[in-house]
């Protein structure tokens, strides 16, 4: 640690090699904080979870019974033990409410005045986030699995919507309407996602084991289908050709930088691929457990040096080196299924909720004295996290 401080003094340290060096300390170290709950508002499973980019202040939970909450994460009390409030509800007495399960929640990408849900009651509703009502709402044939709105788009202001038709919807909010469908798939959406990167590519998951990378300016179809064998027609049965899985794919995350697609199917097999060519990278996680029916709400973290994925799997959530496929560390604490997951990269916290109700707050441990420290005061030396050796380690300085 005092190495990094005196590089960065004297000029011979890249600014963001501290930070990023500290953040990932943190990633690794989550442990679930006692001190700290979240308000229990939600009176079965809490199906979705985001906390908003502008602030990171706010977070939205989506439950199986219809019910969405804002909570407000800041601590005002000034104590170590303290609750995140619930600052806003629709709930089941609100003649606004959605009439059954909330599949996803987000926050508009530019500021935290409205917000989007969908739900199995066939209807994606966009919420005043201050009034708590409906200012659009868009009506399906069929149950709403999942939506997702660009968080980069500056040019359009369409949200991607995955249902039970095979056709993937995109509505526009300027508009009020739904504008145009993209066809291919074979059977449900379960999971749609956009790049950061790149304000026009979308990347959809389905029920038919393929996933489907498309640019919306363009009206012929999809620009390629995810190939778990790469195109080696050798390896791959007649009917698994062009899949990404062997199973329903039911769940999308680019990571942070939009280089890489992370998809999860209920083969047990997470994959991840180079987003701009479609390539497996053919990086082995081994067997992730994979129990949900509806798309799977997992994370990946940001601006660490090692960025991990965040995925539940039953009552725990495995944490996976995103490029080693490591197991990192394993997060126990619900006492039934988590369903979803959410990572605050401001703070390198997580946040997950489940089916029993809770939503629980992990925070990265204190950080322990330095080695240095240590010596100057006449202590021995103190171990130090084989994980952690890379980043703070001052030998090279």
């Amino acid at each position: 640690m005092l190495g990094f401080i005196s590089g960065r003094k004297v000029g011979i340290d890249d600014p963001l090699r501290l930070r990023r060096a500290e953040s990932t300390r943190r990633l690794l170290s989550l442990e679930l904080n006692h001190g700290r709950d979240v308000e229990r508002i939600h009176g079965n499973g809490v199906n979705c979870l985001d906390i908003e980019a502008v602030e990171g202040r706010y977070m939205l939970s989506g439950g199986a019974d219809g019910v969405i909450v804002i909570y407000d994460l800041e601590n005002y009390s000034g104590k170590l033990q303290y609750t995140c409030k619930a600052v806003g509800t629709v709930g089941r007495s609100s003649r606004f409410a959605h009439k059954f399960s909330v599949e996803t929640v987000q926050w508009y990408p530019f500021d935290t005045g409205m917000f989007i849900s969908s739900s199995f009651d066939k209807t994606m509703k966009v919420w005043d986030s201050e009034t708590l009502k409906p200012a659009e709402r868009f009506t399906f044939d069929g149950n709403v699995y999942c939506h997702h709105m660009s968080p980069i788009a500056r040019k359009h202001s369409l949200v991607a919507v995955g249902t039970k038709n095979p056709k993937l919807q995109l509505c526009d909010l300027k508009s009020g309407s739904r504008i145009h469908v993209l066809q291919g798939h074979r059977a449900e959406i379960l999971s749609v996602r956009w790049s950061p990167r790149n304000e026009h590519i979308l990347a959809s998951a389905s029920a038919d084991s393929t996933v489907r990378i498309w640019d919306v300016r363009r009206a012929s179809g999809s620009l390629f289908t995810l190939d778990q064998h790469n195109g080696d027609k050798s390896k791959a049965a007649a009917e698994a050709v062009n899949t990404a899985h062997n199973g329903r794919v039911n769940g999308l995350c680019f990571s942070g930088d939009g280089l890489y697609l992370i998809t999860m199917g209920t083969d047990d097999r997470m994959r991840l691929w180079n987003s701009s060519n479609g390539e497996n990278t053919l990086v082995n996680y081994g067997k992730v457990s994979n129990e949900s029916r509806k798309g799977l709400k997992f994370t990946v973290s940001t601006g660490c040096s090692l960025d991990c994925v965040f995925v539940p799997c039953g009552s725990s959530v495995a944490v996976y080196g995103l490029h080693s496929g490591e197991l990192v560390a394993t997060l126990r604490g619900h006492y039934n299924n988590v369903d979803c997951c959410d990572f605050h990269p401001d703070y390198q916290e997580l946040y997950t909720g489940g089916k029993d109700c809770n939503v629980l707050a992990w925070i990265p441990a204190l950080r322990a004295p330095d080695v240095e420290e240590e010596k100057e005061e006449g202590v021995g030396p103190v171990a130090v996290n084989p994980a952690f050796e890379d980043a703070w380690s001052s030998e090279e300085d």
